[in-house]
């Protein structure tokens, strides 16, 4: 027998409670019950994204709120700024570009954060670029980006808006989206919202609504005020997920107990012990600078196979990870400690490292990582 771990950066795993409520009979996406469970995820929402914005719920991938966060704001002709840091700011880019903008990528080294002041003078250069797209979390690289010194930027900007993809980020790390003044923020029902893959997420500031009323830009599925004003009465323009949003709201109730500064202190806990584990097993980690607390970006050791470390874990121990994208493959591999994860998920992950990468031929301590891991952990317990 094999058993599974699913350690992925999504999907990641779903808690049995939340599962139990996606298995109920369903319900009419048009009915009195549906209006109200509705409008409670909507509230519920506000909470998790520390906004009073609305938060548009889309049944799509995570790749359906960016679309739509640049089909809504931007119309063909106008200038776009990408961070192009990782896969998912390369995907900004080409986004941007699908819909007629005119884009000037920042690229920035995989496994760095943007410099802010790179962004700065970008703006003061070309003071009529409409949006700056960056991720939060860049799933590729693991790296988090500064985005409460990009809003400060962006901020004296009136025609410009902030666009954070959070969809490894929010959940996870404290991103206060009304007091920092990000514009719009996106994440998908996959990471550390716990639940299977097929919801979007959008919240957008009023700033972002001005520019959405010039945009020219065709959008019927992603029409985000289409979608606001039918979600503003409990309802929405198109079928939702309606199994989903039975399970998020179990999950809101999870997070609501937990509380917020709770949740983002234990992932802070778990990439700590991740990452101290990585380090003290004698291995590094590939960010150069500001890890990421979603996952954890391992560089494959000297003469080892990144691809390999990630295809022994699932086929010997049955650990699902990733593994490296594009330039990056077969040197890095990535695991997840986002949303349904503990301690002893870490300690298990650690574990499997080890024993892989000894397998391969690699000279390691068993025990070494997992053993600073567990003190990490007992310490903050």
């Amino acid at each position: 027998m094999l058993k599974r771990y699913l350690l992925a950066p999504g999907p990641t795993p779903v808690p049995p409670e939340v599962l139990l409520a996606m298995a109920r009979p369903m319900i009419h996406h048009r009915a009195p019950e549906f209006d109200k469970l509705f409008a409670e995820v909507r509230e519920d929402l506000k909470w998790l994204f520390q906004t009073r914005n609305d938060v548009l719920i889309l049944a799509s991938s995570g790749t359906g709120g960016m679309e739509g966060s640049v089909s809504n704001f931007l119309s063909p002709g106008d200038k776009a700024l990408t961070i192009n840091g990782g896969k998912f700011g390369e995907r900004w880019t080409k986004l941007c570009k699908t819909f007629g903008a005119q884009v000037t990528e920042l690229k920035v080294e995989w496994g760095r954060a943007v410099d802010p002041q790179a962004v700065a003078d970008a703006l003061k250069k070309d003071p009529s670029i409409k949006a700056v797209y960056v991720q939060a979390s860049e799933t590729s690289t693991a790296v988090a980006h500064d985005v409460k010194a990009l809003a400060d930027i962006v901020k004296g900007y009136e025609e410009t808006i902030l666009v954070v993809d959070a969809i490894t980020a929010l959940g996870v790390l404290d991103l206060k989206t009304d007091a920092w003044g990000l514009d719009v923020v996106i994440t998908g029902s996959q990471k550390a919202l716990m639940l299977p893959p097929g919801l979007a997420f959008a919240s957008v500031s009023e700033k972002a609504w001005r520019l959405a009323d010039k945009a020219k830009n065709a959008a019927f599925y992603f029409n985000f005020k289409r979608e606001r004003e039918n979600q503003q009465k409990s309802t929405t323009a198109y079928t939702p997920a309606v199994s989903l949003i039975l399970g998020l709201k179990e999950v809101m109730n999870m997070l609501k107990a937990e509380g917020l500064e709770a949740v983002f202190a234990r992932h802070a806990m778990l990439a700590t012990a991740m990452r101290e584990g990585v380090k003290a097993a004698g291995l590094s980690i590939f960010p150069q600078e500001r890890p990421s607390d979603a996952l954890t970006a391992i560089s494959a050791p000297e003469g080892v196979d990144g691809q390999a470390v990630y295809k022994n874990l699932r086929t010997q121990y049955g650990m699902t990870a990733a593994g490296g994208q594009d330039h990056l493959k077969g040197k890095i591999f990535r695991i997840s400690h986002m949303g349904y994860i503990d301690s002893f998920d870490v300690i298990t992950a650690l574990a499997a490292v080890e024993m892989v990468i000894k397998g391969l031929g690699y000279p390691i301590k068993l025990g070494s990582g997992v053993a600073k891991a567990q003190e990490i952990i007992m310490g903050k317990s």
